[in-house]
Order: structure tokens, then sequence, then C-alpha cells
């Protein structure tokens, strides 16, 4: 029982191991110069599918995607460097079609604003909770011991 245990285990790492990560290119869609295909990979590998959110237009069968595949093929072939590819794409889609976001002041500011607003929060109950203890420590006094304490710090006002 344990040999064939073993060997349903070989069958399946060896089975998994020939798995690939499923690629929506289509051959219509691959160039024929492996360098630029390749960069185009690369670029499209990077580059968020506006229809599915969770996925570079290389994995995603959207028709957008595919649009998106075929135009960056197009610069590619048309000369284009590929930062020149990629800020074409944003110029038209955004900063959102990129997958890994670019470090700007918009992008710092994103980031640091749960931090923020924690910091803000934090200081707006430690100064309530003060003002609370504050309030509780004058409520605890009698009217006598009240009327006690404002002659004590009027004559100490008086003194100075």
């Amino acid at each position: 029982m344990s040999v064939l245990r073993q060997s349903l285990f070989a069958i399946c790492v060896v089975a998994l191991s020939f798995i690939q990560p499923a690629q929506a290119v289509t051959p219509d869609e691959i160039l024929n110069d492996p360098v630029l295909e390749e960069r185009a990979r690369d670029i499209s590998s990077g580059l968020r599918c506006l229809v599915c959110q969770n996925q570079s237009i290389d994995d995603s069968d959207a028709e957008l995607a595919k649009d998106l595949r075929v135009l960056v093929r197009q610069r590619l072939v048309a000369g284009d460097s590929d930062s020149q590819v990629v800020g074409y794409i944003v110029s038209r889609y955004g900063e959102f079609v990129l997958l890994k976001p670019r470090l700007s002041m918009q992008t710092v500011l994103l980031w640091s604003m749960p931090a923020l607003f924690l910091i803000i929060g934090l200081t707006y109950l430690l100064l309530g909770a003060r003002r609370r203890r504050f309030a509780n420590t004058t409520a605890l006094l009698s009217e006598r011991e009240q009327a006690d304490l404002e002659k004590v710090l009027s004559s100490r006002d008086d003194n100075s």
C-alpha cells in the first residue's frame, strides 16, 4: 500500500511540474522576432487588465487585454523603447494600468493616509481621555471643597 501511495505521489509531482501558468496570448498576436516578443511579454506582464483588474494583460482573456497586447506589439514594431510603450499606455489609460505603480507624490500620499488617520485618531482619543480625567477630578470635589480650592488659587494669584 505504501509503495502505491509513493508511486501515485511521484506521478502527481511529475504531472504538476509540467503545468505552466496560463497565457492568454494567442498565436496570431506573437511577433516573428523573438527579441521583440520577449520585450512585449515583459511589458505586458507589468500592465493590468482593466476588465479583470487582478491579472496582467498577458494572463487575461478579455477583449480589452487583447487590444492592449496588440497595441504593445504595434508600438514595439514601430520602434518605441520599453519605457515609451509603457508611457504611451499610461497616458491613454492612467496610472491604474500599471500592476506596480510608480513612486510619486500621489502614491506616497495614498499609502501614508492610513498611518496619518491612525495618528489623528490616537491623538483625539488621548486628548479626550485627558479631558475626561480632568473633568472627573473637578467633579469629585464637593461645593465646599471647590470653594476652598478657588480661594487657595486666588490667594496664590494675589501673592504673585
